[in-house]
């Protein structure tokens, strides 16, 4: 898969990236089923930038969604993602939440969905400590995994 990258690289290729004068965009997710809310989500994210996605891992994914997610595999997941003219590289994380991953590669900017608020969102004090900015991207009313699935049901 073109543009995967692993875990241990991933801080090697932005170093690169910022070397060459590029904005580093992070955001992250499960993104297990894509509908049109993740597609907007994830164009409004590249405007800033170089998109790197986060991508909770299956084991990740069970511990926050419940044991039937995800339905998809991480690697199809990246996969699908990477399919995406807006999705630059992809990186698979193993925990519940990107903090290590932000403190590792300190993007630029690091998007989040506006269902989020710099109080609300964990994240938030990594980036500030480390001198980044969030921005927070409005969502698409009534678009979710979760309702997708209660649709199929």
């Amino acid at each position: 898969m073109d543009n995967f990258i692993t875990r241990e690289n991933v801080k090697n290729l932005v170093e690169q990236l910022k070397k060459q004068d590029k904005k580093i965009v992070f955001t992250n997710g499960c993104f297990d089923i894509l509908h049109v809310g993740h597609v907007r989500y994830l164009n409004a994210s590249k405007k800033f930038g170089t998109l790197i996605v986060g991508l909770n891992s299956d084991l990740s994914v069970k511990r926050l969604k419940g044991d039937s997610r995800p339905i998809n595999s991480e690697l199809d997941r990246a996969e699908v993602l990477l399919g995406l003219k807006a999705v630059d590289y992809v990186v698979i994380f193993e925990e519940d939440t990107p903090i290590n991953l932000l403190k590792e590669i300190k993007p630029d900017i690091y998007t989040k969905g506006a269902d989020y608020t710099p109080e609300t969102l964990p994240e938030a004090k990594t980036v500030e400590q480390y001198g980044g900015r969030v921005e927070f991207i409005e969502l698409v009313q009534g678009k979710s995994t979760t309702k997708i699935i209660d649709k199929i049901k």
